[in-house]
């Protein structure tokens, strides 16, 4: 699937004839007046523990790069300027008490590019985001009014890697690949990972560092990742987050008879739990390390429906 046919896709997704809004009833765990959901488990007893998985004490990023090359989903973009401001023609600022001079950068982009969390108000359905939270309440153009990921506090937990391209057999999963509760079970016990309430879920595809120099195109616009049935299990053991190294999580294009990106719906809506987009995990494989602490404090923009990420892994 090329970088136009996901555009159209995404047209005839938008275009095409709604569905009837339904009542919604999927209320939180958390109560009716919750808004961050899932990030409720962060508890001082479960940092601590998180914590006693650094035994080499050493750090590893897990985001990537980015930049206006970097593919998106469509019409996504980033354009950054460097400026001098007041330094034309050589000018300096010498009201600094000395001959001064600076750069600053202008940004202008779509946040959802490259690795990112997304937060409970990205993704919903018939009108209504997480804890039936409607659409005309919190949508206003100027950030969302509840569900802003500038609400999520800090989050801190015990991360765990499931090598899904391992347990396939190959270095890189192909696009449209999947799996579900039965790859995952399969591979959590091959490696002797478990995962528990209040985990960070990582999944390692090998979509990454596998295809995104090599053919970036293909990377952007298309993906394996964790299908339907798979996304209802994961919701079902209560973690923190989830995420992959993949720009979607979910496999472009879907299997058949799934819902395209459902799983943002069952995890995000239905679940209040957040999704970690483009986690590059493989180095850390390489290390021998598929469990870890997390940490992740986000940029604190108000209203914002995403945000871009650069979590540590502690180790």
């Amino acid at each position: 699937m090329t970088l136009k046919k996901i555009t159209a896709l995404c047209l005839g997704l938008s275009l095409g004839a709604g569905a009837a809004w339904a009542e919604c009833t999927s209320t939180s765990q958390w109560g009716p007046d919750d808004t961050i959901g899932s990030a409720n488990l962060i508890s001082p007893e479960l940092t601590l523990k998180a914590a006693q998985l650094i035994k080499q004490g050493k750090s590893m990023p897990l985001g990537i790069a980015i930049g206006p090359n970097t593919p998106a989903f469509p019409p996504r973009s980033l354009s950054l300027q460097i400026v001098q401001p007041n330094q034309q023609g050589g000018q300096k600022l010498s009201g600094f008490g000395y001959e001064g001079n600076y750069n600053d950068d202008i940004l202008q982009t779509w946040i959802g590019i490259g690795s990112q969390l997304d937060g409970l108000g990205h993704l919903g359905e018939g009108g209504h985001y997480y804890n039936c939270l409607d659409e005309k309440e919190i949508s206003a153009i100027t950030g969302l009014t509840k569900l802003g990921t500038h609400d999520v506090p800090p989050l801190v937990g015990r991360a765990v890697i499931l090598d899904m391209a391992a347990h396939a057999g190959v270095e890189v999963m192909a696009a449209g690949q999947h799996f579900g509760s039965v790859e995952i079970k399969a591979a959590a016990e091959a490696q002797g990972v478990t995962m528990g309430e209040g985990d960070i879920i990582l999944f390692h595809t090998g979509w990454t560092e596998g295809m995104l120099e090599s053919d970036p195109t293909a990377w952007g616009s298309t993906e394996p990742g964790l299908n339907n049935e798979g996304a209802v299990y994961v919701a079902s053991l209560n973690p923190m987050a989830v995420g992959a190294d993949t720009w979607g999580v979910e496999p472009i294009p879907a299997p058949e008879g799934d819902k395209i990106f459902y799983g943002h719906v069952t995890l995000l809506k239905e679940n209040g739990i957040y999704i970690l987009e483009t986690m590059n995990v493989g180095p850390l494989l390489r290390e021998g390390v598929n469990e870890f602490m997390f940490v992740l404090g986000q940029p604190r923009i108000i209203g914002t429906v995403q945000a871009m990420i650069n979590p540590v892994a502690l180790y």
